[in-house]
Parts: structure tokens; C-alpha cells; sequence
């Protein structure tokens, strides 16, 4: 299904959940018809922010982590409803760094120099061990941002979409997402700033 497609149906069955229509179905349709792009996402975040997850011990695969933030959905949007197609794929990305989280934290964390910089957010110690204290501390400190910055620090720097794919989900122009993103970048370099190396200095 495409971009544009998975958009309108997911806007559909948001607007059915708004009504009087039972829950428990509209829920269970709307995850069945935005899987697709569920699963993209719960890929790029356990590769790109949680690689040690998907390694021994664990060895956690895209379809574990799908099917375990439908169920999250499920539960969770019994009481949660998303009005728009952002809110909602916002509550997923939730529910996604929460399970990733408690997956790590079940195994042991070694610390590690573990920084911001330009890329994606923070890999594991490359220890056998998941996540470092170090790098679940920045996780923390990300989910712990002003929405706006969150949103546009996770669809940029953790989901690995551009500024301007960011911008079209979020309904807002490639600048306002540019100075969301520095701004979350900025807020965590002041937060973490104990963690740079050699007492470099904190900036966007």
C-alpha cells in the first residue's frame, strides 16, 4: 500500500473511532491496513537506535518488536484516541521505544562513551550486553523533550526519514521541522553534557 494510501485509510478508521462505533473492531482493522508502514518503522528504529537487540542474545527481528507494539495498540487504544494521522503514528512510536526499552533493560548494560553527534540516535556498547546505562540515559532524556522537538528528533534521527518526508507527515513546512530538530538537539546536548567527550563543548 502506498504513503498517500496508508495515509487516507488510517485517517478513515480514526474517523470511525471518533464515533459510536465499537472500538475493539475499528482498532483492530486499522492496524491490520497500516501494518505495512508499522513495520518500516519498528525496522528502522530497532536497526538504526537498538542494533544489539537484534544480535545474540536476543536476536530480535522487525516482526517480534510489530507484533509486540500491536498488542501494546490494542491495549492501549482502548482508552487512547488518536484524532489525526500524526497522533496516531505518534502513539506508535510510543508504544515501539517503550517495548525497545524494557527489551534492554531485561539484559545487563555495561557503560560506554556514548554520544549525540550527527547520526542516529545512540547505538549499544559494542559489549555483549544491550543497551549501556550511558545510552538508555539519552533514550530517557529523548523521550523526556517537548513534543514538537521529540517528534521531529525521532522521525529524523531515530526513524531516518529527511527533513522534508518529516515535514509532509507532520503538516508543517521543512523549516519549522529544521528548527524543531535543532532545538531537541540543543535541549538533549544541554542535558547530556557530562556524557561529551573531552569536555567538548554542548551546541546544536
Amino acid at each position: 500500500m502506498s504513503e498517500d494510501r496508508t495515509t487516507a485509510v488510517v485517517e478513515r478508521y480514526l474517523i470511525a473511532l471518533a464515533g459510536d462505533t465499537p472500538a475493539d473492531p475499528v482498532v483492530r482493522d486499522l492496524l491490520d491496513r497500516a501494518v505495512g508502514r508499522l513495520r518500516l518503522l519498528c525496522a528502522g528504529l530497532l536497526h538504526r537506535s537498538y542494533p544489539r537487540l537484534a544480535r545474540p542474545p536476543l536476536n530480535l527481528e522487525a516482526d517480534d518488536l510489530l507484533g509486540a507494539v500491536v498488542e501494546r495498540l490494542l491495549k492501549a487504544m482502548r482508552e487512547a484516541r488518536p484524532r489525526t494521522v500524526r497522533q496516531f503514528f505518534a502513539l506508535a512510536n510510543r508504544h515501539m521505544r517503550w517495548e525497545l526499552n524494557d527489551l534492554a533493560r531485561r539484559l545487563d548494560g555495561q557503560p560506554g562513551a556514548v554520544g549525540l553527534g550527527e547520526g542516529p540516535a545512540p547505538a549499544a556498547p559494542s559489549s555483549g550486553s544491550a543497551l549501556g546505562p550511558d545510552a538508555r540515559r539519552i533514550l530517557e532524556a529523548i523521550e523526556e523533550l517537548p513534543e514538537d522537538e521529540r517528534e521531529a528528533f525521532d522521525l529524523v534521527r531515530i526513524q531516518g526519514l529527511t527533513q522534508p518526508e518529516a515535514a509532509e507527515l507532520l503538516g508543517v513546512s521543512d523549516a519549522t521541522v529544521k528548527r524543531r530538530l535543532n532545538r531537541g538537539v540543543l535541549l538533549l546536548s544541554q542535558r547530556l553534557n557530562d556524557l561529551r567527550p573531552d569536555g567538548e563543548p554542548s551546541g546544536p
